[in-house]
C-alpha cells in the first residue's frame, strides 16, 4: 500500500486513520491516503499566517519567477503525473496529459501577474488630489477539488491564487489524492517559500473545519451541485467570499442543416471522453426535427465501437460504476429506449477486474426522467427529439443545470439565435468541450454556479484580492490650511 500524506510546511506529514485509494484499473486498493482532523487543518493554517506576510509582500514580478520556473518543472514532470493520475483516477494517460496542457495555460496566464495586477491612476481628481486603486491579496485561499481533475482543477485556482499574494490550502478529492502532493512537491522546487501552500487530505470533517476556520478568507471549490450549495451557504455565513461550481448536463443541439459526420464525432468524443466523468461532458443530444432518426442511425455504431483501455479507462470506484449503473437500469424503466447497453460491453483482457462501464447510449428519453434530469456522471448518452430550436432552447433553459452547452448547425442565423438567448455560462458553435481560454473565465449559470466570480482569467483576479482604493492630496508647503464641513468635492 502506497502511503500518502499531508503537506504541511514544506514537508510530507503522515496521518492516521486513512481511506483506500484505489487502482480502478486493476480493481484492487493501491494506496492509503491520511484523514486529516482539526489538529491538521490548525496546522496548516497556522503555517499559512505565518508564510502570508512576507510572501504579500514580495514583488509580483518575483512571484512571477517563481511561477515560470514552475511552469518548466510541471512541462517537464507531465509525463509522470499524467501516469499517476491514471492510476489514480481511471482516465487515460493521453486524457490526462491533455488535462495538464489546460493547468499548464493558467500556470502561464499567472505569470503575467504583474501587469495583471496594474491598478488605476487618476490625477487632480480635485485641486492637488489625485485618487489611485490598489488590488491586494485577501489572505489564506482554500481549494476544495474534484476527483475528476485531480491536477487540472487545482492549477485553475493555485496558479492566480499565489500570484495575487495570497497562501493556499488544497483539499484534494480522496478519491485520487496523490497528484496534489506532486504539485506541491514541485511548487517547493520552484522556489515557494515553505507555508505558502499547504495540502490536507480528508472528508467531510477536514471541508467543515476549513469552511469554518476563523482566518480562512476565500473558498473556491469544484463538485457536485448539492455540496457545492452547502459550501457557499456555509462559507458564506461564515463570512468568507466564495465560488462554487457545481453539477452539469450538458446538451448538445444538432441541428437538421449541421453536418453530420462532425456531429457524430463530437458526440461520441464528447460523451465518453473520460467515461464521462467530467463536468463538462455532453450527456444529452437533442435531435432537431427530421435529423433524429438519421443522427440516431449513425451514432448507434459508432458507440458501439468506442473501446475500453483504448478510448475511456474505467470509472474510478466500483461504488461509482454502479451508481452509473443504477442510472441506466433507471432509464430503461421509465421508458428510454436502450439502444446500446454499456453494462455488458467485456472488460480489456489485460485488467479483467477493473471497474468498467461501456459506452451506453439511449433514445427516446424525455424531460421527466431522472437520466434527463440528473448528472450521472458516467459514459451515458441520451438522444432527446424536438421539433425546432425554440423547442431545444426552452428545454435548455429550463433545466436547472446551465453549465456548457452546444450547437451544431451550418446556419448563421439559428446559431447567433442559440447563443444568444441559451442560458449557459459555456455556449459552443460546432464545439461540443467550450472550455474557456485562461484569459476567459470557467463558470456556469443557475444551479451550475454559487458565487459571483468564475475560476481563472480577470474574474479569478477579482476573485482573489480586495481592491483598495486610495485618495491623496499633497499640498504645497506654506498653502493655506482651512477646515472643511462639506463633502469633498472636485
Amino acid at each position: 500500500m502506497t502511503p500518502i500524506p499531508h503537506w504541511i510546511n514544506g514537508r510530507p506529514v503522515p496521518g492516521s486513520p486513512t481511506l483506500p485509494v484505489y487502482n480502478p484499473w486493476l480493481g484492487e486498493v493501491a494506496g492509503e491516503v491520511s484523514v486529516g482532523d482539526g489538529a491538521v487543518v490548525a496546522a496548516a493554517v497556522e503555517g499559512c499566517l505565518r508564510a502570508a506576510p512576507a510572501w504579500a509582500q514580495t514583488p509580483p514580478v518575483r512571484r512571477a519567477r517563481i511561477l515560470f520556473r514552475f511552469r518548466e518543472l510541471l512541462e517537464r514532470h507531465s509525463p509522470e503525473l499524467a501516469q499517476r493520475i491514471s492510476q489514480e483516477h481511471g482516465k487515460l494517460v493521453s486524457d490526462a496529459q491533455a488535462a495538464l496542457q489546460r493547468g499548464l495555460e493558467v500556470v502561464e496566464y499567472a505569470c503575467g501577474i504583474p501587469n495583471l495586477l496594474a491598478g488605476m491612476y487618476s490625477e487632480n481628481v480635485a485641486r492637488q488630489v489625485d485618487s489611485y486603486a490598489l488590488r491586494q491579496p485577501v489572505g489564506i485561499c482554500v481549494g476544495i477539488t474534484p476527483f475528476n481533475f485531480p491536477a487540472m482543477v487545482p492549477l485553475w485556482m493555485i496558479p492566480i491564487a499565489l500570484a495575487c499574494g495570497n497562501t493556499f490550502i488544497l483539499k484534494p478529492s480522496e478519491r485520487d489524492p496523490s497528484a496534489a502532493i506532486r504539485l506541491a512537491e514541485l511548487w517547493q522546487q520552484a522556489g515557494l517559500p515553505d507555508g505558502v501552500l499547504q495540502v490536507v487530505q480528508g472528508d467531510r470533517t477536514v471541508v467543515e473545519g476549513l469552511l469554518t476556520h476563523p482566518q480562512v478568507a476565500a473558498i473556491s471549490f469544484v463538485g457536485s451541485t448539492s455540496v457545492a450549495q452547502m459550501i457557499y451557504r456555509v462559507g458564506t455565513a461564515h463570512g468568507k467570499r466564495v465560488q462554487a461550481l457545481g453539477g452539469a448536463k450538458n446538451p448538445m443541439v444538432v441541428m437538421p442543416d449541421a453536418d453530420l459526420d462532425q456531429a457524430v464525432a463530437a458526440l461520441v468524443g464528447a460523451a465518453y471522453g473520460s467515461a464521462g466523468e467530467r463536468c463538462m461532458a455532453i450527456t444529452l443530444g437533442l435531435a432537431v426535427g427530421e435529423v433524429g432518426d438519421a443522427l440516431v442511425e449513425r451514432l448507434i455504431p459508432q458507440v458501439q465501437q468506442v473501446k475500453l483501455g483504448e478510448d475511456m479507462g474505467p470509472l474510478v470506484t466500483p461504488q461509482h460504476r454502479q451508481r452509473v449503473a443504477d442510472y441506466i437500469e433507471q432509464g430503461v424503466q421509465e421508458g428510454a429506449k436502450l439502444l446500446v447497453d454499456g453494462r455488458q460491453t467485456l472488460p480489456p483482457d489485460a485488467y479483467p477486474q477493473g471497474f468498467w462501464l461501456g459506452a451506453t447510449l439511449f433514445d427516446q428519453v424525455s424531460e421527466s426522467m431522472r437520466l434527463y434530469q440528473e448528472e450521472i456522471f458516467g459514459p451515458v448518452l441520451g438522444i432527446v427529439r424536438v421539433p425546432d430550436l425554440n423547442t431545444a432552447l426552452d428545454l435548455v433553459n429550463r433545466h436547472p443545470y446551465g453549465n456548457g452547452a452546444a450547437i451544431f448547425t451550418r446556419d448563421g442565423g439559428s446559431a447567433r439565435h442559440f447563443v444568444t438567448h441559451v442560458q449557459a455560462g459555456m455556449v459552443g458553435v460546432n464545439v461540443p468541450i467550450p472550455v474557456p481560454m485562461p484569459w476567459h473565465s470557467f463558470g456556469g449559470w443557475k444551479n451550475s454556479r454559487f458565487g459571483d466570480l468564475g475560476i481563472y482569467g480577470e474574474e479569478g483576479i477579482r476573485f482573489y484580492t480586495r481592491t483598495k482604493t486610495v485618495t491623496s492630496r499633497w499640498p504645497e508647503v506654506g498653502s493655506q490650511v482651512r477646515r472643511e464641513f462639506l463633502m469633498p468635492n472636485s
